[in-house]
């Protein structure tokens, strides 16, 4: 598959003519392509080539992929063909959706009214227990893999499952697969998996469904593999007042930590929170009872002794140790392959970490630019306040998910003392369309004080509408702004959080 993935439209593969892109992930690309043997379109998702040198992977994905296809159920998205092309590289043909995807309905509408969420997310674990009755995991359940045809939902990126027997989420290539936002911690400790490591994905996807953010949100991959680990979320009932308490009770027993603890099906789980939310939850234990362990003397205590706690804390300790080492390996493996760091110039005197994917543009000396669209937002910021967003309009409808970027410039307008007022009108002579801000907020960007606003740009003209989080970071002689941008209500993500750590002034 080519760095550029827009490379291929309008080009043949496997016997499928590419139209355009409609999704990207980190290990595949999703385009709609034409099938010319049976005039018809489909959804056609190329894997990363680096899949492809693990022949175990490759047999494996072909056998089960092929698996799915036979699984009749009318919430899994229908699979036509699985396969390996000529180069060897891996692709799968499926129905195309021309609808919704979970993510972008709650980016734009919020939290989900619940009759909606029921409907849902009935639907979505009915998939998820047809696949597990066929011994398949999906492995990364989360809403980019929720299809919305109307009332009709399809869970779909079953071309990467997993068979139950298998007992790692590494590939022979090491590549590690899921998301870390939706991963339970079986996955994260790379222990023995079943259809209950599906559960706890569902579970945050629920979690952030009713609530309209993640059950873990933190600033960097560590401290949120950490969270799945070891840590409870803020109880749902706390942040959506109408949701009963018995909810809560439902999701602590989907989100625990432990798989045993949780429900026995995907079904049960959704029936339970279905009840819960009606106020009519049934007498269901919170959890599966654990088994008792006899007690035994204590050394040098005779036979009436209680247990020593010294071994049973140190052990705690020693897994904990051992897990979030796991999490640190896991995560500084990946960061020389996914990030790059941009290096100072003349218009942006910094340095910072960026995603190794995103194009930099440094224009003359007047502010840089990286971002996976780079040239269609390099020609909006360059003509500021009077800017035409046309070629950024179809980024941000239809491309949300590359619609997004880190802007950098040094000006003499700027202040870290300013009000949000203030700042308003100072970016307004910056910035392209209308600006709305809220702040200021004392903060740190790197090892440098910085000043942080929050805030939206909306095209005039179109209503198009991109938010941002912004850093004036107090340097000499000129103060500069560091702008994390997304297609999104809030950009407070891990991709900014870790722009911001990264910052390392000239």
């Amino acid at each position: 598959m080519p760095v550029n993935e827009r490379s291929l439209i309008g080009q043949e593969v496997a016997g499928y003519y590419i139209e355009d892109i409609v999704g990207k992930g980190g290990m595949a690309v999703v385009y709609l392509a034409l099938d010319p043997r049976l005039s018809r379109r489909v959804a056609l998702k190329i894997l990363n080539p680096v899949l492809s040198v693990d022949d175990r992977f490759r047999q494996r994905f072909i056998l089960e992929s092929r698996t799915v296809a036979s699984i009749e159920h009318p919430n899994i998205i229908p699979i036509y063909e699985a396969n390996a092309d000529a180069d060897g590289v891996l692709y799968i043909s499926m129905r195309y959706v021309d609808g919704l995807d979970l993510r972008r309905l709650i980016y734009d509408r919020g939290p989900l009214p619940l009759a909606q969420a029921n409907q849902i997310f009935t639907q979505v674990a009915a998939a998820l227990d047809a696949a597990h009755a066929h011994d398949l995991i999906h492995r990364d359940v989360k809403p980019a893999n929720i299809l919305l045809a109307g009332d009709h939902v399809y869970l779909t990126d079953f071309g990467i499952t997993k068979h139950r027997t298998s007992i790692s989420g590494l590939t022979q290539t090491d590549q590690f697969i899921g998301t870390p936002r939706y991963m339970s911690p079986e996955q994260i400790n790379k222990e023995h998996i079943d259809g209950r490591c599906d559960q706890y994905a569902l579970a945050c996807v629920v979690y952030e469904g009713l609530s309209g953010r993640l059950p873990f949100q933190r600033d960097n991959d560590i401290a949120l593999l950490w969270a799945h680990l070891a840590e409870q979320p803020t109880p749902l009932s706390q942040m959506r007042p109408e949701l009963p308490p018995e909810v809560d009770a439902v999701m602590e027993r989907a989100l625990a930590k432990s798989p045993e603890q949780r429900y026995p099906t995907c079904g049960a789980f959704v029936a339970a929170l279905r009840d819960a939310m009606s106020g009519h939850l049934e007498d269901r234990p919170l959890a599966a009872p654990l088994p008792v362990r006899p007690r035994r003397p204590a050394a040098g205590r005779g036979g009436t002794g209680r247990p020593g706690r010294l071994p049973i804390i140190a052990a705690t300790l020693t897994a904990a140790v051992a897990a979030l080492v796991l999490v640190v390996l896991l995560v500084l493996s990946q960061r020389g392959e996914s990030w790059a760091r941009y290096q100072p110039t003349t218009a942006a005197p910094v340095g910072f970490e960026y995603p190794a994917g995103w194009t930099v543009r440094t224009h003359e000396d007047l502010f840089a630019l990286v971002s996976p669209r780079a040239p269609e937002f390099e020609s909006m910021f360059v003509s500021g306040a009077g800017a035409d967003w046309t070629p950024v309009v179809p980024v941000i409808t239809d491309d949300p998910e590359n619609a997004t970027g880190v802007y950098v410039q040094v000006s003499d307008t700027l202040s870290t003392t300013a009000t949000d007022t203030q700042m308003k009108a100072m970016l307004e002579g910056l910035l392209p369309g209308r600006i709305d801000v809220s702040g200021p907020v004392t903060e740190q960007a790197g090892t440098s004080p910085a000043t942080r606003y929050s805030g939206s740009l909306t095209d005039r003209d179109s209503g198009a509408r991109l938010g941002f989080v912004g850093y004036v970071v107090d340097r000499k002689p000129k103060p500069m702004l560091l702008l994390y941008f997304c297609a999104r209500n809030t950009c407070d993500d891990a991709v900014q959080a870790r722009v911001r750590q990264s910052v390392r002034l000239q």
